[in-house]
């Protein structure tokens, strides 16, 4: 009987200290469960996106793209020799930048002077025996054929071998090496790539009603953020007698680099013409940007309060406002402020 009392006891206490712990559990993960922000609404102020004429003269944003970019390519096979070169190195115009093995290529031209020599000396016997009536026309004709192919095939052998020695076409930095010397390479293989950027250009699509104001050779201001202050001085050199289904046209504009302040192709920069603009564009204040004018995003808040991120497209940067050329429509609202505080598809309640 004193048995079956102590076992009583001892599964009571266990149950007892069972029932504690999950009680403990319980409260604890009471303590760590997250909030329910479901419901929580960040407060925002929006503005409706709108179709407005810019106040400030025509202004369009671009990228820099380099005046000229060459791709060499090997013009004989064989093994390459040198290679003097690395990636942004700059060369100059006529600068050998590789060698292709030409220990063939100078026998052959050994062998086609000799050729020529040969068939020179011929021509110059049956020309006489021709003069002298010892030769008929038709066995001189033969000959100076022959000299003819002669003189080609030398052409051909210098040719060849001025091809082993490669040198830069233009002045500017490698950009890319494709090969290493001691590599073999076949007619056609790229070696390097030169990127000259003393003088760069920027292409543009431009509205029917402001293109028609434009002229080639009209001055242009372009600056850039990387160089706060600094104006580059351009003009324009291209407009495309034909637009898009969208009725835009092509411009191309082209300016000199500057040595102090060297631009690099892919730079965003913002092209200002000397005239106001006569098409509305969708705009949104500055404020409303979220990221770069280059990555662009903003938050557009729908009809159930929703905040959603969108990545749009930017055209001009009239100061205050920012000419939108994709992402978003006339009448739709963007966050102005309170952004710090949103994340995508956040519950936002807007202030009046």
């Amino acid at each position: 009987m004193k048995k079956i009392v102590i076992v009583v006891i001892v599964l009571a206490l266990s149950a007892l200290v069972a029932f504690r712990l999950i009680s403990n559990k319980k409260e604890i993960d009471s303590k760590n469960k997250m909030p329910d922000n479901s419901s929580v609404r960040v407060s925002v102020n929006v503005v409706p996106v709108q179709s407005r004429v810019s106040e400030q003269n025509l202004s369009m944003v671009g990228t820099v793209a380099a005046n000229q970019v060459i791709d060499i390519k090997s013009e004989v096979q064989g093994k390459i020799t040198s290679l003097n070169i690395e990636l942004g190195n700059y060369v100059k115009k006529g600068q050998v930048i590789a060698r292709i093995d030409d220990q063939i290529r100078r026998i052959s031209l050994s062998n086609a002077e000799q050729k020529l020599a040969d068939a020179r000396q011929n021509l110059e016997r049956y020309k006489n025996l021709l003069e002298g009536g010892a030769a008929t026309q038709a066995q001189f004709e033969q000959y100076k054929l022959s000299y003819e192919n002669a003189e080609n095939a030398l052409a051909q052998a210098k040719k060849e071998l001025s091809n082993t020695t490669i040198a830069a076409p233009i002045s500017g930095y490698i950009t890319q090496k494709v090969v290493e010397s001691g590599a073999f390479a076949n007619v056609g293989n790229s070696i390097a790539t030169i990127v000259d950027v003393s003088k760069l250009k920027v292409q543009l699509n431009v509205a029917e009603n402001d293109v028609y104001a434009l002229k080639v050779g009209d001055p242009v201001s372009i600056t850039s953020t990387v160089y706060p202050g600094v104006t580059f001085k351009g003009e324009i050199t291209f407009i495309s007698p034909s637009g898009d289904a969208a009725h835009n046209y092509p411009v191309e504009i082209s300016f000199v680099n500057q040595a102090k302040n060297e631009l690099k192709a892919g730079t965003y920069v913002n092209i200002a013409f000397n005239r106001k603009s006569q098409v509305p564009s969708l705009q949104i204040p500055r404020e409303s940007l979220v990221g770069s004018l280059k990555d662009a995003q903003v938050y557009v808040v729908n009809n159930n309060n929703i905040a959603q991120l969108r990545k749009i497209t930017i055209g001009a940067d009239n100061g205050a406002f920012l000419d939108v050329l994709e992402g978003l429509k006339e009448g739709e609202k963007v966050v102005t402020t309170g952004q710090i505080n949103l994340t995508d598809s956040t519950l936002v309640s807007v202030i009046k």
